[in-house]
Parts: C-alpha cells; sequence; structure tokens
C-alpha cells in the first residue's frame, strides 16, 4: 500500500487510534460545574455580609474614615492685678500625638520606630501608649505619646505630619506665670484632667486632653476663665490628613479676671516676712480694706512656683514639693490654723464691755500670776501665770499691756473676790459672732474652718469634762481655740469699721477679651458683731494705746496713727526649761480715726512683739507712704515685752 494515501473513514486502523473527546456528562465537566456553583456562592454570601449583615458598621467606618469632628481649644482668659498688671498669660505648648485609626494596617511599626529616636522614646512604649489609648477612648482620639515637646522638635514634626500616617502635631495655650512663686498661692496653676474628672466633666465639653484649674482663682474661676471650645467637620483623606472644612463653630475664648491685688505691695509684704522668718518656718500676711473686703496682698510662706505645673510634673518635681519643709503647697493664710493667742483679747475685750462684765475704768492688779484653788480639793491651788508683774490696770491698760491676768479674770472670773466673768459659753458664742469657727467666705479653695471649742465639745472630742482652767486659757487665745490668720483679720476689720464683719475676695471684676466689663464683685457683709459700736471704740482705743506706748511699739510707723494687738502664742513640748515655742502675731489697723486697711502677721517660731510687729511696720509704711517715702521702723521702739 502505497504509504502516501490517507486511511479511508472505515480503515480498521484508523478507527483502532482514534479517541472519542470527552461528553458534557463526563465527571470532569460535572468538577467544574460544581467548583463555579461553589465560589459564586461564597462571592455571593461575603457581599451579602459586606452589604447587608455588617453594612452598617462598614458605612460608618467609611464615613468616619472620610468625615472627622475635630475640637477647637478656646484660649484660657488672662488673670491681671488691679492696676492691670499682667499676673497670668498663654504660651503655646506642643506635643507629639498618634491617631490610631489613621496608621497602617501593616506599617504602623515603622512609623514607631521612626518617632522612637525623635521623640526619645522606645517604639514598644509608644505602641502601648496607643494601644492604651485606643482602649480607653477608641481608634480616632489623638493619644499623646510625648507632651511639651521643645520647638526644634516641633518643627520636625510639623514636616514629618503630612508623609507620616497618623502622626500629629498638637498644639495648645500653656500657663505662664509672669511673677512665678510670688502670687503662687492666689494664682494657683492649671492641670491635666484626672480620668475621674473626664468622668465628670466631658458632657460640659472638656476633653480627655484639656487642662483645667486645680488651686488658686484658677480653680474657683475655671468656668469663668475656661471659656467655650468650638468644633469643626473636616473631611480627610486615606492617611487623616485634613481636605475640607465642611462646618466650623469658632470657639469663644475665656475671659479676664481683675483681681483687687496690688502687685508692687505683694512684693513688698513678702520682703517683709522673709526677713522675719525663718526657713522652713511658715509665715502668713494678709492686707485688706476694711471697707469692702477687697484683699490687697496675700502671702504664705514657704511658697513655690506655679510655672512647674504647666509643664509635665516630673517625681523630682513632686518630691521637691511635697517633702520640703513647711508644707509650701499649703495656703497657710486660709488651710492652716493656729492658736491667735493675745490677739484674741480684742474679742473677748469687746465681749466684756456688752456684756456688763467691764467698763473702762475696771482695774485688776497683776502680780504675776492668779493663783486659784481646786473647786473639790482646796489643797491643791493651780498658778496661772502672766508674762509680767504689770500692777494695776485699767481696760485699756490691760489690752495695750496684754495682760493674761487681766483677761483671765474677764473670761473665766475670780470666785474668791466675786469678780464674775464671762463664762466658757458667752466667750464662745463672740468668737462665733465675730467669724472664728466657720470659713470666712473667700473666693479660693481650701479653706479651713478653724475651730471655736466648748463644754459640749470637750466632752464629745476629749472625753473630760470642762474646766476653769480652760475657760482661763481660752480667755487668752489659748488651749483649744485655733484660727487662720484670714479669720484673725476679718475679726478685727469688724472693730475697725464699726462692727460689719465682711466677706474677703480677690475678685475685682471680669472682663472680655475687648477690656469691657462684664462684671464687677459686690462687697458682701456676712453679718454684724454683736457689740456696740461705743464698745468696739473703746477697743480701738486699747489697741492704739498699744502701739503707743504697749506691747506693740514696733508696730509704729511715723506720720500714721496705727492700731494693733500682738500675740506670742505657745505651742508644742515643753522644753528643757520648762517653756514652750511661739508663734509671733500681729493683727491692726489704719488710719486709726478713719480706718482704710487691716493687716494680719503670722511668723511661727516667732514673738509678737519682737518679730511679727516690725514686719507689720514695714507693710503699713509702703501702703501709706508708698516706696519713695518708706521709713524704717524706729529702732529706738523697742520693747521689753514678750508679747
Amino acid at each position: 500500500m502505497d504509504p502516501y494515501l490517507k486511511p479511508s473513514r472505515d480503515d480498521p486502523r484508523r478507527r483502532r487510534d482514534a479517541k472519542e473527546p470527552p461528553g458534557r456528562g463526563h465527571p470532569i465537566f460535572l468538577a467544574l460545574r460544581v467548583l463555579v456553583v461553589l465560589l459564586f456562592g461564597i462571592l455571593v454570601l461575603q457581599l451579602v455580609r459586606l452589604q447587608v449583615i455588617q453594612g452598617d458598621e462598614f458605612s460608618e467606618q467609611a464615613e468616619i474614615n472620610a468625615l472627622r469632628e475635630v475640637q477647637i481649644s478656646a484660649a484660657r482668659g488672662l488673670i491681671l492685678d488691679r492696676e492691670g498688671r499682667p499676673l497670668v498669660g498663654n504660651v503655646a505648648r506642643y506635643s507629639a500625638a498618634i491617631v490610631p485609626g489613621d496608621l497602617p494596617e501593616r506599617g504602623e511599626i515603622a512609623v514607631y520606630e521612626q518617632l522612637a529616636g525623635l521623640l526619645d522614646v522606645s517604639a514598644d512604649d509608644l505602641r502601648r501608649e496607643v494601644r492604651a489609648g485606643v482602649a480607653k477612648n477608641g481608634d480616632y482620639e489623638p493619644v499623646v505619646v510625648k507632651a511639651d515637646v521643645d520647638e526644634e522638635t516641633a518643627l520636625i514634626l510639623r514636616e514629618l505630619e503630612p508623609v507620616t500616617p497618623g502622626l500629629r502635631l498638637m498644639m495648645e495655650p500653656a500657663r505662664q506665670y509672669g511673677a512665678g512663686s510670688l502670687l503662687a498661692h492666689i494664682l494657683g496653676y492649671v492641670g491635666p484632667l484626672a480620668p475621674e474628672e473626664y468622668e465628670q466633666l466631658r458632657d460640659e465639653g472638656y476633653l480627655i486632653h484639656d487642662y483645667i484649674g486645680k488651686t488658686g482663682v484658677e480653680l474657683t474661676y475655671e468656668h469663668v476663665l475656661r471659656g467655650r471650645p468650638g468644633k469643626k467637620l473636616i473631611e480627610v483623606d486615606a492617611l487623616g490628613r485634613e481636605l475640607n472644612v465642611l462646618s466650623e463653630r469658632r470657639a469663644l475664648d475665656g475671659s479676664n479676671l481683675v483681681l483687687t491685688i496690688d502687685l508692687e505691695l505683694q512684693k513688698v509684704v513678702k520682703e517683709a516676712l522673709e526677713e522675719y522668718v525663718s526657713e522652713g518656718d511658715n509665715a502668713a500676711a494678709v492686707v485688706m480694706d476694711v471697707r469692702s473686703g477687697e484683699i490687697l496682698s496675700m502671702v504664705s510662706l514657704p511658697d513655690f512656683d506655679s510655672n512647674v505645673f504647666s509643664r509635665p510634673l516630673t517625681d523630682a518635681d513632686l518630691v521637691a514639693l511635697t517633702e520640703a519643709p513647711g508644707k509650701p503647697l499649703v495656703n497657710h493664710v486660709i488651710a492652716e490654723r493656729y492658736a491667735p493667742g493675745s490677739t484674741f483679747k480684742t474679742i473677748v475685750g469687746a465681749a466684756a464691755l456688752e456684756e456688763g462684765i467691764a467698763t473702762p475704768a475696771t482695774t485688776i492688779t497683776s502680780r504675776g500670776y492668779i493663783l486659784v484653788e481646786n473647786e473639790y480639793n482646796s489643797n491643791v491651788v493651780y498658778r496661772y501665770d502672766d508674762w509680767a508683774a504689770l500692777g494695776p490696770l485699767d481696760f485699756y491698760g490691760g489690752i495695750a499691756m496684754s495682760s493674761n491676768v487681766y483677761f483671765y479674770y474677764l473670761a473665766g472670773g475670780k470666785a474668791d473676790e466675786g469678780f464674775a466673768g464671762l463664762g466658757v459659753d458667752r466667750v464662745a458664742d463672740y468668737a462665733r459672732a465675730f467669724g472664728l469657727g466657720e470659713a470666712t467666705g473667700v473666693d479660693l479653695p481650701g479653706e479651713s474652718p478653724g475651730l471655736v471649742p466648748d463644754a459640749q465639745w470637750k466632752e464629745g472630742t476629749v472625753g473630760e469634762p470642762w474646766s476653769l482652767g480652760d475657760t482661763y486659757n481660752f480667755g487668752i487665745g489659748q488651749g483649744y481655740l485655733s484660727v487662720t490668720p484670714l479669720q484673725m483679720l476679718t475679726a478685727v476689720s469688724a472693730i475697725a469699721n464699726g462692727g460689719r464683719l465682711l466677706s474677703p475676695h480677690l475678685l475685682k471684676e471680669v472682663r472680655d477679651g475687648h477690656g469691657n466689663v462684664l462684671e464687677r464683685f459686690e462687697k458682701t457683709v456676712r453679718g454684724t458683731v454683736p457689740v456696740d459700736r461705743d464698745y468696739l471704740d473703746i477697743v480701738k482705743e486699747a489697741m492704739r494705746q498699744s502701739v503707743t506706748k504697749g506691747v506693740a511699739k514696733k508696730a509704729a510707723v511715723a506720720g500714721i496713727e496705727i492700731a494693733g494687738k500682738t500675740g506670742t502664742a505657745q505651742f508644742g513640748p515643753l522644753l528643757p526649761d520648762g517653756t514652750q515655742e511661739t508663734h509671733g502675731w500681729y493683727v491692726g489697723f489704719a488710719p486709726y480715726d478713719d480706718p482704710e486697711v487691716a493687716v494680719v502677721v503670722f511668723l511661727q517660731r516667732g514673738g509678737g512683739g519682737s518679730d511679727a510687729s516690725p514686719a507689720s511696720a514695714k507693710i503699713f509704711d509702703y501702703y501709706f507712704h508708698g516706696p519713695q517715702l518708706a521709713q524704717k521702723p524706729d529702732a529706738a521702739n523697742k520693747p521689753e515685752e514678750a508679747e
């Protein structure tokens, strides 16, 4: 057969070598159809899950990725002194933050590593901070990973922000206290919101990263200083960068406070205290207008620099403040209470006149002590000492020379001589009527009410009955009685102004950013002391004699008539020589014939006549004569008295 001839269709060889193609029913086609149907079913199920089951969730996430509501911080109000001199202002504070939701899904570690070297924080620490922030506030609340970065670092962060997913440079106003420590206890400071504060205030528009007033007028007038934050709705790209502002509500800056404080007087008062107080001891002084209650100066020592709290507080800062001697964070003018010593005799004297226990002519002889028999055992005799044997004294001399014996008689009486005293209840009642035992109402946080004791209080607290000796000690401002310097000042101011017990205050007025007055502080009279004005005038004259010829001679200032009262209050355990350490007090007012201002000075471990009186003279001298005319107290007028 010719090899080039094709076999016919019927050739047996052709039938034997050829293979028929598989038909539609072949198993391969069946498997392919099943696979296609299965894949299509999976696709349909996924579409149903994405669009139906989780459609709302993904739609919301997509919208969040496209639209953001951004809070706009309001500038905190400024604080000025009574002459318009700035005391507190705002400066820019920069922080590095990360928005977790804007981090790349598979590249977040690269962002952490990029920032770690720049911020001097490890990448692991950054990751932990961000995760903690997500747990607290979600994916789209910025997490501050480095607060208070310097300007050079801030500039670098600003350049990196557009090309680094999730990075945000946050700029917020920070407080700057120009006077440093001079006004620390008045102004206070601001600090970051604590978690519990945020939970309480979030509905009032506060943000987790906000700062809030913590002490001083920064806290008292937080609602005035803070203003109202704004917000804007923005469109962002996939990296979280702002593309477009869709709507915006502008922030309303806080209002400005004008205080009653005179900055220059404040400096003089602090210098006067520092001259007479030992380092680490407490000291306090206040100058107040007796007609209005305006506080012109308030100093508490030791103090602190409020600017420490305008930056992240380090452990070293905290230790230095909390472990320093003298408790510098405590305002000793209002929060610490002490025995007032003989300054309290002004109140006892006024009460004795009003109750008819004494008249200006009532004469009592001080032999340096009195002896009192025990009411149950005549063989037991108690001795109550005066600071010296002062001889016969009328009412004026009793206050001017600060005789303890004179006020033992007025407070507790002398039964064996037929002299009836006020008794514990009336002494306590008049102490409270002059504002002791309750807060003065000053516009500062943390004020102590002090303590006015009585028989019921001692029974319930100490578990012992009240004794005559307790009344004697009460009458000279010792024993259980305790007051703040500001309470003692307001009490004596009521003597100066004819009986009005004023609420001291630091706010003079509130202004807007253009200087317009929004609110003026009005004088507040808490009450009227229950003493006839004629009797108050007698006490005033006795206080005047204390400065002219009594124990307060060192409070005298040439050219101005001053009335005052000293106090040297014992405290602490007995020393080896049988004595105790003393606190020094002075409280007084001027001019005597038409009182304008009152001054209180308190010095821990000082004397009323030797330390507190000359310190007050420097303050009165500056107030009335000014820095150019200020006179030094006459060193020749050095009294021998301890009071």
